[in-house]
């Protein structure tokens, strides 16, 4: 109320009779926006006829003429009163069954059929020599209107469709409308609220426009100006309360003038951050660009009233517009305790300007869209300026909003819109504007279709945590569309890829540290390198997801947790196992060991407060568990900026982490079991000369005997370029060639910033791919980092299969003991039953063996006689049986 009254007063609210889409199910109008919206548009079968009208003929014409004008609204027709051609348009005249017949040049193919194959040529023209030309109606019922029945210049008509003239009905159409009334052509409306002809269209009144498709199209074949029929499948705009389609109608409507501060509003666009950032000047600000005055106004009884109240005699004018109760209790002398209708229509008082005194000041009788009301929200929902000014002016713009893309058109506009005219200001300094969601078939989630996982079930089975992660760590919040299954499978993965890693290391370490006797402490100085290494990635962690969180990106901030759960599990802890557990002989092997402890809790501890906002329910059980505090929601942020860096450590273990994953996939691709040991790994290229510092965890992470770096990479393999033809075909042109001639040839650099150069040509990432191609006969791949590679000896010696049958006789005994139920820490006798090729294997591996297994005692028999927990398997392809006891 308050809002309508002060754009009236800035001269930014006018009334007009415009062509609007218009709902005649809801006996509404809408506004242009509402048609934009992602739901509104539907797929619909609608007749297409292709009409003749016949000119009023002149000297000079090769017989008598005719126009085609093509158009999938014949319900239109009734209410023709012009013709439109494009003035510079190339329009033919062809001689068909005695008539010439006018269309545009270019779309005579449509009508080959109609026209046969070779019609006869009479006339080329341009469609200014036709502008002024006269026709007779098509039907009566407007015969007479003054100005009518006349071809107009149309700067919109082409002959893209149809046949490039268009048959002009200027109550129906907004172009029709502005190009009529600019030719003195005054629109006729005979379309009532309900989408049915009134009496003027005497052959169909009362009959839905839709419904009157099929009789006026046989009442133009009877008449014998049918040229063609066709059925068109369209997407066609509908009402996305009533789902019925739209029709487009000249009605009365209340305007906010936004032409009138449209620059201002691309300006203040400027100044917000948009997640994606494509969508401030993409989506959104092409849409700023060409807004439209908005109508405000809608022909219903529900909603906020419009608070304009108008003498009932026009012989004594009179305009009140009201923004708050207390005018209105002044001027109407009774309390205002209802807003609403029908109680504010009952306020009616006698004109103050009519001296009689007969006349009445009575409401109009619309009332205001409903995106008026979201628009107004940010001052509306404090009682903006009557109550909390000064709470709001302190707290406008907002900081943070989101909601989905397709409300560039709808909310997000209409709070611009608003707080422009009202503020002069942007309305939200951030905003995520995301996708939609999707089922499979790719149709969006509706409770109509039930075609979403029953988030009731997805809480009971999986838990709201993995439904929250599955949403957030999507590019839904990039604004792509995410798709779901019905089952939610990939919700399903989130725990097995998230939730379980956490839980896995925070039940690590709880079991260890109770088996142990350890209470942990946090601190960030242990001197051990994996703990200095796993305290830098946490630091690392802490930062770039508070970067990521500072920049509204939260798909970024979870792509920051996955990648320190790889580090932390598959590296930190599964490297560091043996350390916490095991024989302590001594003080440094006790040193090491609470090293291990404190570094791990005070990582799980950090990382439950950091994915805290992410994973709510699960860190608030892990850092609760760990610490007895009342509520990790309760903490502070992290600091981790007194934390040591270990950059250059980080950095290094990194490399070789990814040298690791390289050689793992080799092993994979060549069928070598991990517990084979391989002679030798040769890691070359660019920076890995520091690699070399930390062979030691390479040799055990692979099981190979030696690691060996290189930084000439020539002696193994080459990377070839490769440019994506699809992405830069369209960007390229011509020079497409040159750049695929110069990747075969080898004529590309490589840039430090990711980028290439192909003989001259800059290709951007993204543009392109490095691809590794090895010599013949070695076994290599490339790292993550496309600038070294990984060279694996793949040859098995006599020895290296020993060790490796050793192993895996290692691996059946820890299986065992898994499986008899003993504890970690159990020791155990062990006896086997084998041959002799194994009994050889691992009597050459024997303090290996028992080492790994907690093993007192191990030998060998021909009967298993130890009385405890048996288990049979293969170790390097030989039988092992095994029998073990707790000592």
């Amino acid at each position: 109320m308050w809002a309508f009254k002060a754009l009236w007063q800035k001269g930014l609210i006018y009334e007009g009779f415009k062509v609007m889409p218009y709902s005649w199910a809801a006996e509404t109008p809408l506004s242009n926006f509402e048609t934009r919206m992602d739901d509104s548009y539907r797929n619909r079968q609608d007749p297409a006829v292709t009409v003749l009208f016949e000119l009023v003929p002149r000297s000079g014409d090769p017989g008598p003429m005719h126009v085609l004008a093509w158009t999938t609204t014949p319900w239109t027709l009734p209410s023709n009163l012009s013709l439109a051609v494009g003035p510079d348009v190339d329009y033919a005249a062809v001689r068909h069954d005695g008539r010439v017949l006018v269309l545009g040049a270019a779309a005579i193919e449509r009508y080959r059929k109609e026209l046969g194959a070779e019609p006869e040529l009479v006339g080329r023209f341009k469609g200014s020599e036709l502008v002024g030309r006269t026709y007779r109606p098509l039907f009566p019922f407007f015969a007479s209107h003054a100005n009518a029945f006349r071809v107009l210049a149309g700067d919109f008509v082409s002959t893209e469709d149809g046949t490039g003239v268009v048959h002009m009905a200027p109550g129906f159409g907004e172009d029709d409308q502005r190009v009529c009334e600019a030719n003195g052509i005054a629109l006729v409306v005979p379309v009532d609220e309900a989408g049915r002809f009134t009496a003027e269209v005497t052959d169909w009144a009362g009959v839905n426009v839709f419904d009157a498709n099929k009789p006026i199209i046989e009442r133009l074949k009877a008449d014998g100006v049918l040229f063609k029929r066709a059925t068109v499948d369209h997407s066609y705009p509908h009402c996305w309360r009533t789902d019925q389609p739209l029709i487009y109608k000249a009605v009365n409507s209340w305007y906010v003038r936004v032409t009138d501060f449209r620059d201002r509003m691309l300006q203040h666009n400027q100044e917000i951050r948009w997640i994606p950032e494509h969508v401030r000047d993409g989506q959104f600000g092409k849409w700023l660009e060409n807004a439209r005055d908005w109508s405000i106004s809608r022909n219903r009884f529900w909603g906020s009233p419009i608070p304009v109240w108008r003498s009932d005699d026009p012989r004594y004018p009179r305009t009140d517009v009201y923004g708050s109760i207390a005018a209105l209790e002044r001027d109407f002398g009774v309390p205002v305790t209802d807003l609403h209708r029908p109680f504010v229509d009952e306020l009616v008082r006698p004109n103050p300007d009519d001296p009689t005194g007969r006349s009445m000041m009575r409401r109009v009788p619309e009332v205001l869209d409903c995106w008026f009301e979201s628009g107004s929200m940010p001052f509306a929902q404090v009682h903006y300026p009557f109550e909390n000014k000064e709470w709001f002016e302190r707290h406008f713009p907002a900081d943070f909003i989101v909601e989905y893309v397709a409300q560039t058109r709808g909310w997000f506009y209409t709070l611009t819109v608003l707080a422009t005219a009202l503020f002069d200001r942007p309305p939200f300094r951030n905003v995520i504007c995301h996708g939609v969601v999707l089922d499979d078939q790719g149709r969006k989630l509706s409770k109509k279709l039930r075609n979403y996982p029953d988030p009731e079930e997805v809480f009971e089975t999986l838990g709201s945590d993995a439904l929250r992660w599955f949403l957030v760590s999507s590019p839904v919040l990039r604004g792509a569309d995410l798709q779901i299954d019905k089952e939610g499978k990939a919700i399903r993965e989130v725990v097995r890829l998230v939730l379980n890693p956490i839980w896995s290391a925070y039940s690590f370490f709880t079991l260890y540290a109770n088996a142990e006797g350890v209470r942990a402490t946090f601190r960030t100085d242990s001197p051990r390198l994996l703990d200095r290494y796993v305290l830098g990635k946490t630091r690392q962690l802490v930062e770039r997801v508070q970067a990521a969180f500072d920049a509204y990106d939260l798909m970024g901030a979870c792509l920051g947790v996955t990648a320190f759960l790889d580090a932390m599990n598959n590296w930190y802890i599964r490297r560091s196992r043996p350390r916490f557990w095991g024989e302590l002989a001594g003080d440094e092997q006790r040193a090491d060991q609470r090293d291990a402890f404190d570094t791990l809790y005070t990582v799980l501890v950090t990382l439950s407060r950091t994915v805290a906002p992410l994973l709510p329910l699960l860190a608030e059980e892990i850092h609760t568990g760990l610490t007895g505090a009342r509520s990790v929601h309760l903490e502070d942020w992290p600091d981790v900026s007194e934390w040591p860096a270990h950059g250059e450590l980080v950095a290094d273990m990194d490399r070789v982490r990814d040298v690791c994953s390289a050689g793992l996939a080799l092993r994979k691709a060549h069928d070598l079991r991990i517990r084979q040991p391989l002679q030798r790994l040769t890691a070359a290229g660019h920076d890995v000369s520091h690699v070399d510092r930390h062979a030691d965890l390479i040799r055990d992470e692979l099981n190979v005997k030696e690691v060996v770096v290189a930084e000439d990479m020539s002696e193994f393999g080459s990377f070839v370029l490769q440019p994506n033809a699809r992405v830069l075909g369209p960007k390229l042109g011509a020079d497409m060639q040159k750049v695929m001639a110069g990747a075969r040839g080898g004529d590309w650099q490589l840039h430090d910033d990711g980028t290439a150069s192909v003989r001259g040509v800059a290709l951007a990432a993204g543009e392109f791919e490095l691809r590794l191609q090895p010599k013949d006969g070695v076994v290599s791949q490339a790292l993550s980092t496309n600038d070294a590679v990984v060279v694996l000896d793949t040859a098995i010696t006599p020895e290296l299969e020993q060790e490796g049958l050793a192993r895996d006789f290692v691996r059946l005994v820890q299986q065992a003991r898994k499986d008899a139920g003993l504890h970690v820490s159990d020791r155990i006798v062990v006896e086997v039953r084998t041959t002799a090729t194994a009994r050889t294997a691992i009597e050459s591996f024997r303090d290996f063996a028992t080492q790994q297994l907690l093993a007192t005692r191990l030998g060998f028999v021909d009967a298993l006689q130890v009385g405890g927990f048996t288990a049979e398997g293969q170790a390097g392809g030989e039988a092992v049986a095994v029998a073990i006891a707790r000592v």
